[in-house]
């Protein structure tokens, strides 16, 4: 028992915590928006949410709350009664947190005193909705009572489907079963088969095709900006998943190709108006050969030290676009605009459709790429040196050439990515390549598998894509971002998807042989 009420006591204080701040900073709201909109009511922008729906966003927080206290190991062989106690014990402490704070804010309300002068997520209307409608003493006192309720039956539900036998059985019989569809004899002579192979390419050609032509407008902006993100990501995954080099001025090498790009297509400052696909490949090979120059002085340096150094290479850049002193020559605070899109045989090539194609077409390349890449002598001399770089030396690779090919090689996709984002945009300024850029791929690359090429693409559309689709938490992203990377640094440090390091090869001895 001392096992469940310590359990309930820690989860109820981290609950309470969280439940508090979610109310300061107006999160509340927002998860009950949320949930009026998983059940088909829209809400607009600012209103507060009918009741009913906060009431339920609690519960939720209530039974995730009591699921947790009731988490193993508790102590007994019958699971139920103390897990029981935890919900209980969790769901009070969190339940005294948040009464506490609606018995405050309730009594500021009721004499005329406007929080927001000093807390500007909190309204009038906001502090009606946690009350439940009601007094600050009787809306405190509900709100405890839905927390611990709720709580308790998270408990209870948790253990019930953690100990239930038909429940375990329906589960494990379901995880054999796919196991088994996946490993049947069938599965593996459809998998090796180049005609299922080259059908399923097929399909995939022809959805990514068709589905452009009927996203409209809007999806296609958003899903452009997610292949975009995932050609950075791949990028950064070769000099930081596969060399182990941590560079988080990343972003430096996307305003190189994006302004390459743009002051040889836009008709200011320097009026070149070159050919797009000519410009294209210059700003490529302008970023490659900066993650060179970049990398020739610093790549000796290991962890934090070329983490920082890049960081200041990166910051140097942007105030460098952003000068007065080179105003003439990058347009300045202004940026540039008018930047030219592609053409393709005299056809012009940038509706969003158009556009849409060609960043499939990137990512489809760069992704072939990174795969030869990664089977490659190079790609195993990069993780050699990741996994330990004196021992990699001592087998006669060499460290820094293989880094700094990594790094140009890394810096080169940035650039194509730069270079397509400042077409589609027609508009490129220093407030494009900030550090959040950088940050964004980063938190991309790990959360989605670092050194893993499908995770890149799961952590772009994860990171990218899915706040589109929930533009009621776009005020909270950054909140977002550091959950989910506390999150997964605790559940899965390597990622959604962590990367498969190759395995030595054993040589088995016949039957009845020893070693």
């Amino acid at each position: 028992m001392k096992t469940a009420t310590r359990n309930g006591f820690q989860t109820g204080i981290t609950f309470g915590v969280i439940v508090v701040t979610m109310f300061l900073i107006g999160f509340t709201v927002i998860g009950a928006a949320l949930v009026a909109k998983i059940f088909g009511t829209s809400v607009s922008s600012g209103s507060i949410p009918p009741l009913p729906f906060f009431v339920i966003f609690i519960s939720l927080v209530g039974l995730w709350n009591g699921a947790t206290a009731a988490r193993r190991p508790l102590t007994g062989a019958d699971e139920f009664k103390p897990a029981l106690v935890a919900g209980l014990l969790a769901g009070l402490v969190t339940g005294i947190f948040s009464a506490v704070v609606a018995l405050v804010f309730g009594m500021l309300a009721a004499n005329k005193i406007d929080v927001r002068t000093y807390l500007v997520a909190i309204s009038p209307e906001s502090i009606k909705m946690y009350l439940f409608g009601q007094d600050a003493v009787t809306g405190s006192l509900l709100s405890l009572v839905l927390l611990t309720v709720s709580s308790v039956a998270g408990s209870a539900l948790a253990v019930t489907l953690r100990t239930n036998a038909k429940v375990r059985g329906f589960f494990q019989k379901a995880a054999e079963s796919y196991t088994n569809a996946i490993h049947s004899e069938r599965a593996i002579k459809l998998r090796n088969n180049p005609s299922a192979r080259y059908a399923f390419l097929a399909l995939v050609a022809a959805a990514l095709i068709i589905l452009p032509r009927t996203w409209g407008g809007y999806w296609n902006y958003v899903l452009g900006t997610v292949g975009i993100y995932i050609i950075l990501g791949l990028g950064l995954n070769i000099i930081t998943g596969w060399a182990g080099q941590l560079v988080i001025g990343y972003v430096a090498f996307f305003a190189v190709g994006a302004y390459t790009f743009a002051l040889l297509t836009a008709p200011a400052p320097h009026h070149l108006m070159w050919n797009f696909w000519l410009a294209l490949i210059l700003g490529v090979l302008a970023a490659g050969i900066s993650g060179l120059l970049i990398g020739l002085p610093i790549l000796n340096l290991r962890g934090d030290y070329l983490a920082i150094v890049t960081l200041g290479a990166a910051e140097i850049v942007r105030i460098l676009l952003k000068s007065d002193l080179m105003t003439p020559y990058t347009a300045g605070p202004r940026g540039i605009r008018d930047i030219g899109g592609p053409t393709l045989f005299g056809r012009s090539f940038t509706s969003d459709v158009d556009f849409m194609y060609l960043i499939i077409i990137a990512v489809l390349v760069v992704s072939f790429l990174a795969y030869r890449l990664q089977n490659s002598r190079t790609g195993k001399a990069w993780v050699a040196v990741n996994q330990d770089e004196t021992v990699a030396r001592a087998t006669g690779i060499n460290a820094y050439t293989s880094k700094l090919l990594a790094l140009a090689l890394s810096a080169a996709i940035a650039g194509l990515a730069g270079a397509l984002f400042a077409s589609r945009n027609q508009f490129t300024g220093p407030d494009d390549h900030q550090l959040m850029v950088a940050i964004n791929v980063i938190c991309l690359v790990i959360v989605g598998g670092i050194g893993n090429i499908p995770g890149v693409f799961l952590g772009a559309f994860a990171l990218k894509g899915l706040p589109e689709v929930l533009r009621e938490i776009e005020n909270y992203r950054m909140l977002v971002f550091g959950i989910l990377l506390i999150v997964m640094m605790r559940l899965r440090p390597e990622g959604f998807l962590p990367a498969k390091r190759p395995a030595l090869e054993k040589n088995t001895p016949p039957s009845g042989q020893e070693a």
